[in-house]
């Protein structure tokens, strides 16, 4: 398996992860099942397997949120974490420039800046979580604790 920015990074800091590779379906999109596909893939439960959105605000400033994957992200208290008036989905043909990623393969950890990360407080309920290792097809398993220090993330409540 090819090394990703991400699996540099945790190997840098000394953090344990496991990388897993899987059939990538190529759909990505949270109604049409995605989180339920890659737990089955991953043998996990749909609720450990975190999704990375990407938006910006008001000010155009990139904003980095983590939250379980059967879940939908509350704008309001996306806006409320961050501190901002509004945040907007960053549009997919945007998110490899400013990432290094792309859709289905974005990681909260090793984008090409450090972005204010926001991850949902119900990570830390979980013994491990699944995360975009920055590509399609390879999730990374970790300790909640040290996805939240890799991503130098907040951890706050973020979903509907």
């Amino acid at each position: 398996m090819k090394k990703t920015n991400a699996m540099r990074i945790l190997d840098k800091a000394g953090i344990p992860y496991k990388a897993e590779e899987y059939d990538d379906d190529g759909e990505h999109e949270l109604e049409h099942g995605a989180a339920s596909r890659t737990a089955e893939k991953l043998g996990v439960n749909p609720e450990q397997v975190f999704k990375t959105i990407v938006f910006k605000s008001e000010s155009k400033e990139v904003l980095v949120f983590c939250q379980s994957a059967v879940h939908e992200i509350n704008e309001k208290k996306a806006r409320n974490a961050a501190g901002v008036k509004s945040v907007t989905p960053v549009k997919q043909d945007e998110l490899l420039a400013l990432t290094g990623y792309i859709r289905g393969g974005c990681s909260p950890i090793g984008m090409k800046k450090q972005y204010r990360t926001f991850i949902d407080s119900s990570v830390m309920n979980l013994n491990e979580v699944c995360v975009s290792a920055g590509a399609r097809g390879v999730q990374l398993k970790l300790a909640p604790a040290d996805l939240v220090k890799a991503s130098n993330a907040e951890v706050c409540d973020l979903v509907l």
